[in-house]
């Protein structure tokens, strides 16, 4: 089962309802994941377990961004030794700050985007117009309710300017929060459906013209870091009234110097959480609001 947010064919409104494979059923009375995110793990999983609304054939109503409401995005940062050896070898100058976070207790943590600038599934990603080398990157999200409880997984990309964070850290900001920089989807996957979070395949595919030009396959398993303990330091300091998704760090990153370019597909999948794929445009003009 999964969760799911769409646009009512009935109403042309926004809709939320859980997809078992064969149809989707409206959940009656919700209209945001919001307003899921704002009840308790057991709240939300009996409220999906009762869904009575009107139904759809699976694959026939045309999905939103899980993401809306206040419903924040944020990201956590070397979390995966991959991304550690690669934040290095892009950024000589402050190499050691990436070293030293790796082993730390405190875990890197970031902001990341607002619900409405969120892109979803077959949505456009932008890399940005004065940066010269750019890569997605493919995250396991954690969907956290407005208590902190991790109640569902998602597929995030954490689109990147390599090229603007490799000059100084401080640039992080710059390098990974723009219109067009994060998308997520395609649905919810609930907690309680998933086994074990720690034993999800990634894959990350990149198309130009119809060619793959860069492939490559991970697993969370190579985490270096405990979901529930991101998810603790995020909630440490704040408030999340409708809930948020927080990113866990990437392990499969293209060698220097490729970049992503305008007209590329780029296709994530992580197990049985879900498949994102969007394209690839440079620049805001690419990008409609």
């Amino acid at each position: 089962m999964q969760i799911v947010r769409f646009t009512s064919p009935l109403t042309s409104s926004d809709a939320v309802g859980v997809d078992d494979g064969e149809q989707v059923v409206e959940l009656s009375g919700i209209t945001s994941v919001a307003e899921l995110l704002r009840l308790s793990s057991d709240e939300l999983r009996e409220r999906c377990a009762s869904a009575d609304g009107t139904s759809h054939p699976s694959g026939s109503v045309p999905l939103l961004p899980p993401v809306d409401g206040r419903m924040e995005v944020w990201a956590a940062g070397v979390t995966y030794r991959r991304s550690r050896e690669a934040r290095v070898l892009e950024s000589e100058r402050a190499a050691d700050v990436y070293e030293l976070v790796y082993d730390a207790e405190r875990p890197e943590l970031f902001f990341k985007s607002v619900a409405w600038k969120v892109a979803g599934h077959g949505g456009r990603i932008a890399v940005r117009e004065d940066s010269e080398i750019d890569v997605p990157e493919p995250e396991l999200g954690l969907v956290l309710n407005a208590s902190g409880e991790i109640v569902g997984y998602t597929v995030v990309d954490d689109v990147s300017s390599r090229t603007i964070e490799g000059v100084n850290p401080l640039y992080l900001p710059q390098a990974k929060i723009y219109l067009g920089g994060c998308a997520v989807g395609p649905a919810i996957r609930p907690a309680w459906e998933v086994a074990d979070p720690y034993a999800l395949d990634i894959s990350l595919s990149i198309a130009r013209a119809g060619e793959t030009v860069w492939d490559g396959k991970a697993s969370t398993s190579q985490l270096n870091r405990r979901l529930d303990d991101l998810a603790g330091y995020l909630y440490r300091a704040d408030v999340f009234p409708d809930g948020a998704v927080l990113a866990t760090g990437t392990c499969l990153v293209p060698d220097l110097p490729f970049t992503l370019q305008d007209g590329d597909t780029v296709t994530i999948g992580i197990g049985e959480i879900g498949v994102l794929s969007t394209t690839v445009v440079r620049g805001v003009p690419g990008l409609s609001i």
